[in-house]
């Protein structure tokens, strides 16, 4: 399966510009052989903590937008929202997947960052979503969950692929670049890490996308902190020969 890692720029609280920038990036994925393309944490507001301004009902702007994506391209299409579960409930990060028929899948982000203040304004999600993908079995997560490995771990026998959205800062790429290697590395399973660009609220970021084979090693990656679109091939088979070559899961304790 073809996956397409879309590295852009956020527009600060402006659902409609970002739709407008990132709807072309999307067609353009698409047109390359992209089933799956992913897009951000918090695509369509920027990591904004003033969620009574930004927060959504599950039909609301951002999930709508890439529902009608992925209807239209006929691929899958994910990226992270702020979204209530009920009106004047705290809103979750929810990254949301579509599929080709536009059915919508949920995954909350379990660890709200803390350093951040998130906690104080998004509610903590508590379930995983796996979802098999042209055959390849994808687990999702986002941004702060990277650094938990222990969430990642039980899902190591259902996945072939994390997916991982983040809106993750200048200062701490090292975390970022490494994180995401060791989770390919210790699970023996792909990763897909996008990573935002450009400044919000006084924050720079500088992408380093990524998608990493079950060996940790680069099938493609952004090269500077520009807005791109890298593209590359998952194979569940791979998993599958890396895992039967190297049993290293099965000593896990």
């Amino acid at each position: 399966m073809r996956v397409a890692a879309i590295q852009h720029d956020i527009v600060w609280e402006d659902r409609d510009a970002n739709f407008a920038r990132l709807a072309p990036l999307i067609a353009s994925a698409a047109d390359d052989g992209a089933r799956l393309v992913v897009l951000t944490e918090m695509f369509s507001t920027g990591f904004s903590m003033a969620v009574e301004q930004t927060a959504e009902l599950h039909d609301g702007p951002s999930a709508t937008f890439l529902a009608e994506q992925a209807r239209a391209h006929g691929v899958w299409v994910c990226g992270s929202c702020p979204e209530r579960p009920a009106a004047g409930e705290r809103p979750f990060n929810q990254l949301v997947l579509a599929a080709p028929d536009g059915a919508l899948h949920r995954y909350a982000k379990i660890h709200p960052f803390g350093y951040g203040a998130e906690p104080q304004h998004f509610a903590a999600g508590d379930a995983f979503l796996t979802v098999t993908v042209e055959g390849v079995r994808c687990s999702f997560f986002v941004c702060y969950d990277l650094r938990f490995a222990d969430e990642f771990w039980p899902l190591a026998p259902v996945t072939d692929c994390y997916v991982v959205v983040a809106n993750w800062p200048r200062q701490r790429r090292a975390h970022w670049q490494a994180l995401l290697r060791a989770r390919a590395i210790e699970n023996q399973a792909y990763v897909v890490g996008v990573n935002r660009v450009g400044t919000g609220d006084g924050l720079t970021y500088v992408g380093d996308s990524v998608i990493l084979d079950p060996l940790g090693e680069p099938v493609a990656a952004a090269e500077g902190d520009r807005e791109c679109v890298i593209s590359g091939d998952v194979d569940a088979e791979r998993v599958r020969t890396v895992r039967d070559k190297y049993p290293f899961l099965a000593d896990r304790r």
